[in-house]
């Protein structure tokens, strides 16, 4: 596989891919297994099942650092390196009738 090229701080063509772990309360977007494939800085849309504004909002900081390469576990995001956790920002019941969904965020290159 082709390493990533880096320019402008970014990883460009760095693989990302995003996987719902685990959905507390209702969502009415996604499903436990649903993925999102990301070659940075492009969502790979034919590869990628769906995709919620809200919770895609909610993960951009770590995409970022994650496809620039920083460790998920000095991050505090995860136990691995490549591999880190981050939650949509819908609180779920009681306090609305969504849930929050757990996303695996894995670094593949």
């Amino acid at each position: 596989m082709t390493p990533p090229i880096v320019g402008l701080g970014v990883s460009v063509g760095t693989k990302i891919i995003v996987e719902v772990v685990e959905i507390r309360g209702n969502c009415p977007v996604y499903r436990v297994g649903d993925k999102m494939v990301i070659k940075m800085p492009e969502l790979i849309l034919n590869e990628t099942d769906k995709v919620c504004i809200h919770a895609l909002t909610a993960m951009q900081t770590l995409l970022q650092a994650i496809a620039r390469g920083y460790s998920a576990r000095e991050l505090g995001v995860g136990e691995r390196d490549d591999e880190g956790y981050v939650q949509c920002p819908d609180p779920g019941p009681p306090y609305t009738r969504g849930g929050t969904v757990i996303f695996k965020i894995k670094r593949v290159y």
